[in-house]
């Protein structure tokens, strides 16, 4: 790959010889420009990247992560990781302190979850708000959401007697997020708390659980429902190895294949997240690679694994203006050696990262594994 360093007359940058992953396949080598920060048209008077015959991929999305600083931010865009789709995060200036950083990787979040009493989740510290007792109080939670720029509602359910919110308070949270026009995705780590989450009407379900598998009555109420599901099996696995049960971590892989064969949408997402008092079982960036991996190994197509990193989380978040490599959409790209089509492990290859338009270098991690950078060549663009 090489680089024309004179000095460009436009913010423009071209990159030639690339294939372009359009979502099924890769095309034939291209050219894309980069304009701003988003997709282009004219290479006119625009820097030259030869990338000869190099993938360029959509930025990566991540469906499932939790936000601690600025620093997620640069490690998920250091991982080509552009798009991160928070799901629980607070206080709510933090959060908007994170939304729209100039160059780095761009985040959704829904800010304070809905948790029940007594569940899990009741011990992670969350604001006392969390807890929502009733119908109505299901509303007002909903609506100071809204108010706070949330943009899904989070809502972890748990089976029935194991201290998660009241199936009423379910159905009345997801009523409500609806009437806002806001979709809601529920936690749900056991088959029972997969029955509430399709009970109350959730949008998209998260988690998969580990030793017992979904059952077909489960993955066909998932498909005709309509719903999408993110089961990151990154955590899943790290979550069995800490207990000492591989065989758990397999059953959620097979009920990930059993969604994915049904014709239910399945999204990458890794639940990576830095929590004081809790460990990292799941960092940010490298981590979705891993996942990718994973839905690979659970039976997906590496087309269909890149798809669930690019355009299905665009489609099902709402995210109209990336997913794909296409004019007029958000420069979220990223550029590998080696084709992931071919091997999934190929994400990892990455040359370089543009999050909204910005250049950037992989992480330290991929730089010592991937061939050598770029060498620039200095000719008229």
């Amino acid at each position: 790959m090489t680089t024309q360093t004179s000095p460009p007359t436009t913010g423009r940058t071209a990159l030639t010889g690339v294939r372009v992953f359009d979502g099924q396949e890769l095309s034939a080598p291209r050219t894309v420009v980069i304009d701003g920060s988003v997709i282009g048209t004219d290479p006119a008077g625009a820097r030259i990247v030869d990338a000869g015959g190099a993938v360029l991929l959509p930025g990566l999305i991540d469906a499932h992560i939790h936000l601690n600083g600025l620093d997620t931010l640069e490690q998920l865009c250091s991982w080509g990781v552009t798009t991160g789709l928070d799901m629980a995060t607070w206080p709510p200036a933090l959060v908007s302190s994170l939304r729209g950083v100039d160059g780095l990787t761009d985040i959704r979040s829904p800010g304070i979850p809905v948790i029940g009493p007594a569940g899990p989740h009741a011990h992670f510290g969350m604001p006392a708000e969390a807890v929502v007792p009733d119908w109505e109080a299901a509303g007002r939670f909903v609506s100071a959401r809204v108010v706070e720029g949330a943009d899904y509602i989070k809502i972890v359910l748990e089976a029935p007697g194991d201290g998660g919110p009241d199936p009423v308070v379910a159905g009345a949270v997801v009523e409500a997020a609806h009437r806002h026009g806001k979709p809601v995705v529920a936690h749900a780590s056991s088959r029972g708390a997969y029955a509430l989450a399709l009970e109350a009407g959730a949008d998209i379900v998260t988690h998969i659980p580990n030793g017992e598998p979904l059952g077909d009555d489960m993955v066909a109420r998932m498909l005709a429902g309509r719903r999408v599901a993110v089961p990151p099996l990154s955590m899943m696995q790290a979550l069995a190895a800490l207990h000492g049960s591989a065989d758990a971590f397999a059953a959620a892989s097979d009920s990930v294949a059993a969604l994915y064969r049904a014709g239910v949408p399945v999204l990458a997402g890794t639940d990576a997240a830095l929590q004081p008092g809790l460990p990292q079982l799941v960092v940010h960036g490298e981590s979705l690679h891993h996942e990718l991996e994973l839905l690979v190994a659970a039976g997906l197509s590496t087309v269909d694994a890149l798809r669930a990193a690019t355009v299905l989380p665009a489609r099902h978040f709402g995210l109209g203006d990336r997913g794909a490599v296409e004019p007029g959409l958000r420069a979220d790209l990223v550029l590998v050696d080696d084709d992931p089509l071919t091997d999934i492990r190929a994400t990892r290859t990455i040359e370089r990262i543009w999050c909204g338009g910005v250049e950037h270098t992989p992480a330290p991690a991929l730089r010592s594994t991937t061939p050598p950078a770029a060498t620039d060549r200095t000719t008229s663009a």
